[in-house]
């Protein structure tokens, strides 16, 4: 005669002694999820790994692209989707001789050109049986199949805006893809404390299918209020085209022509002579080259890499010497101007040394040599040479700062943790900034102009304190001149600076 079964009340534990099964509902829900999740997991890895071998044993198997084809793609051009394509096919091998290797690397690099055009916010690649007739999956043929989301191709936005000792109160306006070959136009308009006003439109379209090479045109226009050094304001409408290529990390190059109309207006009743000789309308038109070059690991406060920028600028018609491009235009002038950055962190303390150098010439080609105010450089303030006033240094007619033709400018900084807070946005800092700024006699030669300049900087030193409010860089600095010109105009004591490049 049988015995008769145990029996057990409701929610009893059943499981092995190894399961750990805890006591109670709470604890038993948690481990019930636990235990799920640890054999999903190990499900997941195991068909990962299954997976991986699967492939692995068939990397060498006969594999021929029938075709490629994009889906989702319902706003971008055939042909620029082909020329995304074509080059990561044809680098394959010949065909006839493809195998599964080949394929998934052709299907890599034809993904990552996809998403590199910045059209598609997911893009995901399969391999499914050829739909052609011509075409048989007995033989190894496949298509290879990308399904792609493509962003949104408006976007508008309002912002406040602080940066480079300005405020402004922005609206923006995007659209993506605009004849469906990764075009994106832009327009944007402003109001700002010093630039009263100011908008700007930009058309950038793609020169190569690697989306290495670009060509923009933007027209602007802009107000700009100069009457706390200047005594004025002054309005510029003009249009730039540019072509650009490389990228920073390796070197970017960028060459651009630009024509502008600058109108010098809004005179102080106290303003010098040489503004009041300054002002009214005048045009440029330059053609410039610029180079970049950056391996920053941060471009507000980095602790390693290098930054190299060079720009090359020839403005207006030939000089009696035959310098020149004839490009007309009241401004006759050739620019260089330069500026570099090293990093360095010191050990793992969390301190980093920064040493940072610019440098400008504008040589005039009129038949006196002579350069207009809008071209000349300005220097001084709380992003350049610290504890002077903006713009501060260099030539001056009464309370007016008129420019100069060549100007250096070169510090130090140690950037500090704040103790036991590593992690917080703020960091301490010590600093050392040298300057110069002079106008250029060109009865006298370059040589004795720049041996001039250096002969004489402006120093100054202090401390302060960084804030990280990306994308720009606050700073809060006590300072004093060590050495200063009589008619430079000095910033002692507390003094803040808000942009986005710093010496």
């Amino acid at each position: 005669m049988s015995e008769t079964p145990e029996v057990r009340p409701p929610l009893h534990n059943s499981s092995a002694p190894r399961d750990k099964e805890p006591v109670g509902l709470d604890k038993l829900m948690k481990w019930q999820e636990e235990r799920m999740e640890r054999r999903l997991r190990g499900e997941y890895e195991s068909a990962v790994l299954h997976l991986s071998e699967v492939i692995n044993d068939n990397m060498k198997t006969p594999v021929n692209i029938s075709a490629v084809r994009v889906e989702g793609a319902t706003h971008t051009r055939k042909s620029f989707l082909a020329g995304v394509i074509e080059p990561a096919v044809s680098s394959s091998s010949a065909p006839g001789a493809t195998t599964l290797e080949d394929v998934l690397h052709t299907t890599r690099r034809i993904s990552y050109g996809l998403q590199k055009t910045d059209i598609f916010s997911a893009v995901s690649a399969s391999l499914e049986p050829p739909q052609s007739g011509l075409a048989s999956p007995q033989v190894g043929d496949v298509d290879l199949v990308f399904k792609t989301k493509e962003r949104g191709r408006w976007y508008v936005s309002t912002a406040t805006e602080v940066g480079n000792s300005e405020g402004t109160a922005s609206a923006s306006a995007r659209i993506r893809n605009v004849f469906g070959g990764a075009e994106t136009f832009e327009a944007n308009m402003s109001l700002g404390t010093k630039t009263k006003r100011a908008f700007r439109a930009t058309l950038t379209t793609p020169l190569t299918p690697e989306m290495k090479s670009f060509a923009e045109i933007a027209a602007y226009g802009l107000e700009k209020d100069l009457t706390t050094y200047a005594s004025c304001t002054e309005a510029l409408r003009g249009v730039r085209g540019v072509l650009r290529t490389g990228v920073p990390s390796r070197g970017a190059h960028e060459i651009a022509y630009e024509a502008v109309i600058r109108h010098v207006a809004g005179l102080s009743p106290t303003a010098s002579i040489s503004m009041r000789e300054a002002a009214g309308t005048t045009t440029k038109s330059a053609l410039s080259h610029t180079f970049l070059f950056d391996t920053r690991d941060d471009k507000i406060a980095a602790t390693r890499g290098v930054y190299a920028k060079l720009l090359t600028e020839v403005a207006g018609g030939p000089s009696k010497q035959g310098v020149g491009l004839g490009l007309g235009g009241d401004a006759r002038h050739l620019k260089v101007e330069g500026e570099g950055q090293v990093s360095r962190a010191l050990g793992a303390s969390g301190v980093a040394l920064s040493l940072s150098a610019r440098g400008g010439l504008l040589w005039g080609l009129g038949e006196k040599g002579t350069t207009l105010f809008s071209d000349r450089f300005q220097l001084g303030g709380p992003t350049s040479v610290r504890s002077f006033k903006v713009n501060g240094l260099g030539p001056r007619d009464g309370d007016d700062s008129v420019g100069g033709e060549l100007y250096y400018s070169a510090g130090v900084s140690m950037v500090s943790n704040i103790p036991t807070k590593s992690h917080w946005p703020v960091k301490t800092h010590a600093w050392i900034n040298a300057g110069r700024l002079e106008g250029i006699d060109q009865s006298r030669t370059l040589k004795d102009s720049i041996a001039q300049a250096l002969g004489r900087p402006s120093i100054s030193a202090g401390v302060g304190l960084i804030y990280r409010f990306d994308p720009i860089r606050v700073e809060v600095n006590f300072g004093v001149p060590l050495a200063a010109a009589r008619s430079d105009g000095m910033r002692r004591g507390v003094q803040v600076g808000m942009g986005l490049e710093f010496m």
